[in-house]
């Protein structure tokens, strides 16, 4: 087992400092914009290059999130975030959109690519096709278990990252639209409100309207210090803690605890939990344990831990570790009339001092006292690994241990000088291509998706352009529809869901489907024959990523529905795109059930509703029961564009249809073939805003 990089969070400057004097091997960090948490510290371009520094002259890593959804005005500033992270030197760029990963393999290619966990990989093919993207690493979703994990390291052609302590979000990072939606903060934008701390409450009996107060879609802190030596034997490349919103005490103890544990030393849990835990942690996911047991809130005890666990995690960051080894080499002395000192690192930089003073013949040999005075690398990154002497005639002599510590202070002080030296990526001269508008005002053809044939009404059929139907649901369309007919495959595939799909894929080949809808990045590998469209799942917001879909055979592309109508009509890249003009929003994909803290799997009529704090009931549907399940929370009010839908600056609008019964599904779809206002409540969602 070769030790994994210990990958710790850095919201500002103090935490910087913190995870790597603490020993962190590598750190992660925001530049200012275009990253998942935009109200940490995060670093300018200037404050980037220091921390670079600051890292580099240590033997730290630095890798930099751009990891949100970007809309086509911010490409050319996305474009000048790359140009900074590669004048700064830094090691990696950890990319979500695909807008992101090309303007980084087009402007410094030298820098390295990291799939973000937003990008929702969590099958051996999903890293596949990173890597067949240019990506040199694939930051998994966090809700895999160590099998599944072991799956991934085993296939995967490019490193692993796995998330090992911190926040876990109840949904599947990358899907997930209810801050967006309930609050007008995107997570995918790096804005979350956090809006699932809050009470959402699965508990039977709740009279209609009366609010909710469990808070049964918090999840507790995951743990997963314990089964590190397990995530080694996987071949898992780094270890993720979460946290760039909390302190350095906290990046301080869980780094010090995940050196201990991978050393095979035993580490000070009791100050792990206290520096900051949600009543205490889970590792539900890793060991298969899916279960209500995995929820928990902050408490003020909690919080009281915390802060009489503070100073104590204050202790691990007073002084730095010492880690990089520095070599030693000695000449010169009496007959010199000085000695040089040479001190050198493994990387190549090599630097040289002179005594100030003349030594004096000694009385006895002085290299034991030379060692031990070159030895003292205490307050410095430097640890000594060998002295080479070489002395003069008449030998080194004598020198006050004054002198060797001055000399000793001063190599070290040059040596760490140039190891802080920048060495900025080699960048390319790249010019943003343009991207014709989307026309607007002419009316968009009507497509439809149903969650089962049942919901569909024929006579509305011939309407449509396309009809959508999950892949499961393939066998009980009627042949005559096939012809226009899509087939929906899952946004996220836990266990052998992967698997059976491709096989599904497979025998429906010749079955007459007009084509198949692709929701994550790794389906683009096992659709080969098929007509393919992009789904929900891949976050298209941006003409530059709708565009490389195409070049990978996606025929026609869904936007993704946190998108204004300003920024979807400069998406065109070519190929039809779509815009959802009716539906309950899915807010939330979650492989963790909340409706496991009210009810077994087995007791579960497979589905059930979560009232919010205002008596809001939310649909919760499951694809099936268990781990291999995942868990749809749908918003209680419908988008609508009905009468509007010249307004969408697209192709086809889709009706999104759900838990409907077939006879409303014949009414809205009337309202939308007439054009004519919606008959309840309903909103537009995000599409008049000014994103």
């Amino acid at each position: 087992m070769s030790r994994p990089e210990i990958l710790a969070p850095a919201g500002n400057r103090e935490m910087l400092g913190a995870a790597v004097f603490s020993g962190a091997d590598a750190v992660y960090l925001g530049l200012t914009g275009f990253n998942a948490r935009r109200t940490a510290g995060n670093f300018t371009p200037d404050e980037l290059r220091e921390a670079v520094a600051f890292c580099h002259a240590r033997g730290v890593k630095v890798h930099v999130t751009l990891n949100t959804l970007v809309y086509d005005r911010e490409l050319s500033g996305l474009a000048d975030a790359v140009r900074a992270v590669a004048a700064a030197g830094a090691d990696a760029v950890i990319a979500d959109d695909l807008a992101t990963a090309q303007l980084v393999k087009s402007i410094a290619p030298t820098l390295h690519l990291h799939g973000s966990t937003q990008m929702s990989v969590h099958t051996p093919e999903g890293a596949k096709e990173l890597a067949a993207l240019g990506y040199d690493r694939v930051i998994l979703a966090r809700e895999l278990s160590l099998e599944e994990i072991r799956a991934v390291c085993e296939a995967s052609p490019i490193e692993v990252e796995v998330f090992v302590h911190g926040a876990l979000c109840m949904s599947v990072s990358g899907q997930c639209m209810m801050s967006a939606f309930l609050g007008g903060r995107s997570g995918n934008r790096g804005a979350c409100a956090g809006p699932c701390r809050l009470p959402f409450d699965a508990s039977a009996g709740l009279k209609p309207g009366q609010p909710g107060r469990a808070c049964h879609l918090s999840l507790k802190d995951m743990d997963y210090i314990p089964h590190l030596r397990e995530l080694m034997d996987a071949g898992v490349a780094s270890v993720k803690i979460e946290g760039r919103l909390r302190t350095p005490e906290y990046a301080a103890a869980v780094v010090t605890a995940c050196r201990a544990v991978c050393a095979g030393q035993p580490y000070d849990e009791k100050l792990v939990r206290d520096i900051f835990s949600r009543s205490g942690f889970t590792d539900g996911y890793l060991t298969n344990r899916n279960d209500g047991k995995m929820f928990g809130v902050r408490t003020e005890a909690d919080a009281a831990a915390t802060r009489a666990a503070t100073p104590k995690a204050r202790e691990l960051f007073r002084r730095e570790l010492q880690r990089v080894p520095v070599h030693y080499e000695l000449s010169g002395g009496v007959e010199d009339g000085g000695v040089k000192l040479t001190a050198r690192d493994d990387d190549g930089h090599r630097v040289s001092v002179y005594s100030a003073d003349e030594p004096q013949p000694a009385q006895k040999d002085p290299l034991p006292g030379i060692e031990r005075a070159l030895g003292k690398t205490g307050g410095t990154p430097f640890v000594m690994d060998g002295l080479a002497a070489a002395p003069g005639e008449g030998g080194f002599g004598f020198l006050p241990g004054a002198a060797w510590n001055e000399l000793r202070r001063e190599a070290l002080d040059k040596l760490l000088e140039k190891r802080s030296e920048v060495t900025p990526h080699a960048v390319q001269a790249f010019e943003m291509p343009t991207y014709p508008a989307h026309t607007v005002g002419q009316l968009p053809a009507l497509a439809a998706r149903f969650a089962n044939a049942a919901q569909c009404p024929a006579e509305a059929v011939e309407k449509l352009q396309h009809l959508i139907f999950p892949i499961t649901e393939a066998e009980s369309i009627p042949e005559a529809w096939r012809g226009k007919t899509l087939l929906e495959l899952p946004r996220v595939m836990f266990g052998r869901l992967e698997q059976k799909t491709a096989a599904r894929l497979d025998a429906l080949q010749d079955a007459g489907f007009a084509g198949a809808v692709v929701n994550n990045p790794a389906q683009l590998r096992y659709t080969d024959g098929w007509t393919l469209y992009g789904g929900l799942g891949l976050n298209v917001t941006n003409p530059m990523s709708a565009a490389r879909y195409a070049s990978l055979g996606v025929q026609g592309m869904l936007l993704q529905p946190e998108t204004a109508l300003t920024a979807m009509q400069a998406v065109a890249p070519g190929v039809p795109t779509a815009a959802l003009c009716y539906g309950h929003l899915p807010l939330m994909l979650t492989r963790a059930c909340p409706l496991r803290n009210v009810r077994d799997c087995g007791k579960c009529p497979g589905g059930g509703t979560l009232r919010d704090r205002k008596g809001r009931d939310f649909t919760v549907t499951c694809s099936a029961p268990g781990g291999a399940g995942v868990r749809t929370v749908f918003n209680p009010v419908p988008l609508y564009m009905g009468e509007r839908l010249r307004e969408l600056p697209v192709d086809v609008a889709v009706a999104a249809f759900t838990t409907e019964t077939p006879a409303r599904v014949s009414q809205i779809l009337d309202l939308l073939f007439n054009a004519q206002p919606f008959d309840s409540e309903f909103t537009r969602g995000l599409y008049y805003t000014n994103n």
